[in-house]
Parts: structure tokens; C-alpha cells; sequence
């Protein structure tokens, strides 16, 4: 069944109902609007198609509109990580990164428990001890050169050995930290795929952790908003 909308003297559609829940959903279309299918006589507000309150006088604004089925699908399952990721990227900042890497162990760990089958968690483990050895090898590295220059002016065998050895690691942590968003991405489109979430390649691979937690910010307020709503 297909529905035509009716806003301002003009006529759109014709939209499935998975189409009308979508662009409700993005505010392209309003609860108040008027729609109705070939089965119809009487033009009917979106709403009431819908399901949804046309006020959501105690939904977030970010939410405001969002059909209800929406809402209840992002209610399902243990809630995300709840911290803007406003307060993500200040905390990161004033930790010099170390905070982001925390915060991926806290998405990562909530995935594990949606969908278990996900090695999203595992490319992270991965990733965190080749980190760590890459770094103990660096400062290992800069430590016998700055020794061998003060002393004998010249590199030491030992450390180009390490040098050899510190460039492979940088190359694995790339190869490490892209797998783990890209599952993580996935992990995330499955597990709210009722809502239609999907998430940008571009953003997924600059942005991680930072990305997710904005969508999971909008996925908690849904979650608000149905606590509100009795749903």
C-alpha cells in the first residue's frame, strides 16, 4: 500500500509506509501532514497512519516526530554508552587521546554484548597490544640511538634492528583500528537495522568512536522519549 501526502495545496508520493516512517522519522514529512492511500476516501493526518502522537509534547526535540515504532525499536537491547560525544571529544583533548581509546573498550564492550558474534571487541584487544609494543619498541629505539650518537657518534645495529621492526607495527595498527570500526559499523547497522540506521563509510573511518557515540547520543534520546511516552 502506497499513501500521498497533502501540504500546503500540493500533493506528494506516492510513499510505502516504510518510506512515510523514514521521512517522519528525518522531519521531511510531519506528523501533521495530511495523507491518505488509493483505500481511502478521507484525507488523515500522518500521525494517526503512523501511531504517533502529533505533539510529542515529552520528546527530546531530536527526536520529536520520530514514529513510534521507531522509538520502541531503539529501546530494545541493553542502552549505548550515554555521553554526548561533545564531552567524548573534550575528554579526549584534555587526555592527549588516552580517553578516546577508553571510551572504544566502553562502545566495544556494549556490541559485544548486542551481538556477540561481532569481532569488533577483539580487533580492539589487538589493536591496544600492538599499540603498546610499537610504543615500548619507539621509545626503546630513541633511546639506544640517543645513547649510541652521544657515544660513538653513529647508529647502533640494535637500533636499526628495532627501526625495521617499529615500521610493520605502524602499518598493523592502521590495518587493526580500520577493521574495528568497519565491524563496529556493522554491528551497529544490525543491531538497530528496525531504526534504518546507517552509518557513513567516510565518517566511520576518520571519525570511529567519535561517530558512533553521535548516532548513540540520538539512539538514548529515543530511548527518553519512549520512558516518557509509556511506550
Amino acid at each position: 500500500m502506497t499513501y500521498q501526502i497533502s501540504r500546503g495545496g500540493q500533493t506528494y508520493g506516492p510513499y510505502t509506509l516504510e518510506e512515510l516512517q523514514r521521512y517522519t522519522a528525518s522531519g521531511n514529512i510531519s506528523p501533521t501532514d495530511m495523507a491518505r492511500s488509493e483505500g481511502m476516501s478521507d484525507w488523515v493526518p500522518v500521525s494517526q497512519i503512523l501511531g504517533v502522537s502529533s505533539s510529542s509534547v515529552f520528546a527530546p526535540p531530536a527526536v520529536a516526530g520520530a514514529p513510534a515504532g521507531y522509538i520502541q525499536a531503539a529501546s530494545d537491547g541493553p542502552a549505548p554508552p550515554n555521553l554526548s560525544w561533545g564531552l567524548v571529544l573534550l575528554f579526549a583533548f584534555l587526555t592527549c587521546g588516552l580517553f578516546s581509546i577508553i571510551w572504544d573498550f566502553v562502545q566495544a564492550s556494549w556490541v559485544k554484548r548486542v551481538n556477540p558474534r561481532s569481532k569488533a571487541f577483539n580487533y580492539l584487544v589487538a589493536y591496544i597490544v600492538v599499540y603498546v609494543v610499537y610504543i615500548f619498541l619507539s621509545f626503546g629505539n630513541g633511546l639506544i640511538r640517543g645513547i649510541a650518537m652521544s657515544h660513538s657518534g653513529r647508529v647502533e645495529p640494535a637500533s636499526t634492528a628495532l627501526g625495521i621492526i617499529v615500521l610493520p607495527l605502524a602499518v598493523a595498527m592502521f590495518v587493526l583500528i580500520i577493521m574495528y570500526r568497519f565491524a563496529m559499523r556493522d554491528a551497529i547497522e544490525q543491531h538497530f537495522r528496525a531504526i534504518g540506521l546507517r552509518l557513513g563509510g567516510g565518517m566511520t573511518f576518520f571519525f570511529g568512536g567519535l561517530y558512533f557515540q553521535y548516532h548513540f547520543d540520538r539512539i538514548n534520546q529515543m530511548r527518553q522519549a519512549a520512558s516518557y511516552q509509556g511506550l
